[in-house]
C-alpha cells in the first residue's frame, strides 16, 4: 500500500512539480498586448540566413556594399540628392558604431581608448553647445535690460506741464 502512495507522489512532483521548475510558465500577457503571427519556417530560415550573412560580414571591418547593397543604395540616393550637379564624392569614414564594434573585437585594451575618444568628443559637444546657450542667454539679458533703460529715459526727456 505504501509503495503505491509512494509512487504516485512521485509521478505527481515529475508532472507537475518537477516541469514548472525546469520550464517555469510565464505570467500571461496583458490584456491590450495583441498577440503576433507565428512566422513560417520559410520566413524563419529567411532571417536566419541574412543573420547569419550579416554577422559574418560583422567581421570585416568596411561592410562593403556587395554584403549590405539595400543601405548602399538608400546612401547614394541621398548624397546624390545632396551632391546635386557638382558630383563630389566624399571617401566614408567609419562611423563610431563601426569603431566601438571594431574596438570590441580587440579586447578590452583597444575598448577602453574607444570609448574614451566618444566620451570626451560627446563631452566637448555639450560643453560647447553649453557655451553657446550660455552666450545667447547673456546677449538676451543686455538687450532687454537696454530696452527697459530706454523705456525708462524716454518719459524724462519731456517738459513737465503746468497743472493750473
Amino acid at each position: 500500500m505504501k509503495l503505491k502512495v509512494v509512487c504516485r507522489k512521485i509521478s505527481d512532483y515529475v508532472r507537475y512539480d518537477l516541469r514548472e521548475i525546469i520550464y517555469p510558465s510565464s505570467l500571461p500577457d496583458p490584456p491590450h498586448l495583441k498577440k503576433r503571427r507565428e512566422i513560417t519556417w520559410k520566413e524563419r530560415f529567411l532571417v536566419l540566413k541574412e543573420a547569419s550573412r550579416l554577422y559574418a560580414a560583422s567581421w570585416v571591418r568596411d561592410i562593403g556594399p556587395e554584403l549590405r547593397p539595400n543601405d548602399y543604395k538608400k546612401k547614394e540616393e541621398s548624397e546624390d540628392k545632396s551632391n546635386g550637379e557638382n558630383g563630389a564624392t566624399n571617401a566614408k569614414d567609419p562611423s563610431t558604431l563601426e569603431d566601438l564594434a571594431v574596438a570590441a573585437r580587440g579586447g578590452m585594451d583597444t575598448l577602453k581608448p574607444a570609448l574614451q575618444r566618444v566620451y570626451m568628443t560627446r563631452a566637448s559637444a555639450y560643453r560647447d553647445a553649453l557655451k553657446s546657450f550660455i552666450e545667447g542667454y547673456q546677449e538676451g539679458i543686455q538687450q532687454a535690460m537696454e530696452k527697459k533703460e530706454d523705456a525708462k529715459s524716454e518719459p524724462r526727456d519731456d517738459p513737465p506741464k503746468k497743472s493750473a
